[in-house]
């Protein structure tokens, strides 16, 4: 009897696996992302170019505890100077003395260092001085200073969260 109880038990459990019912799913299952095309834009660039410290000085990790998601991060980078993201641009336009970019929990804020001077880093640049700064402070909060970057010397920035 006992025997039976298991094979049956052993036969059905699968079966009630397999044939979950919808509202099962509906608290199981995980939200669907749409990532967008500049994200991917970033991590391509990330992996074609290798790290150089030497691209940002200064470095200041102001609140590691700052919670920053990582892709706002990627997108906020990519709005600054009116928006460097897509093939066709490859440094800030219009020539600003200052400059922000904000997507979700990050927002960068860029300044030429010299009085006079404007911002017309390029996307290379930019891309390599955050990811130099991110080495030297993987989360939170941060500031520091690209190397070059504008019309004559360097440009400062500083990411926080929002």
């Amino acid at each position: 009897m006992m025997t039976r109880l298991l094979l049956l038990l052993l036969t059905l459990i699968p079966s009630f696996c397999l044939a979950a019912p919808r509202w099962y799913e509906k608290y199981t299952s995980f939200p669907r992302v749409i990532v967008p095309q500049s994200y991917y834009e970033v991590l391509n660039m990330l992996a074609q170019n290798p790290l150089n410290p030497h691209a940002v000085s200064d470095v200041l990790c102001l609140d590691p505890s700052t919670h920053i998601i990582s892709h706002d991060e990627s997108a906020a980078s990519l709005t600054i100077c009116g928006g460097i993201a897509g093939a066709s641009v490859t440094r800030c336009r219009g020539a600003p003395t200052e400059t922000f970019g904000q997507s979700g929990t990050a927002r960068f804020t860029l300044r030429a260092m010299e009085p006079g001077a404007t911002i017309n880093i390029t996307k290379e640049q930019w891309v390599q001085c955050v990811r130099a700064a991110r080495d030297s402070c993987p989360t939170g909060s941060m500031s520091g200073t690209c190397r070059g970057g504008a019309s004559r010397g360097n440009v400062g920035f500083t990411l926080m969260g929002v």
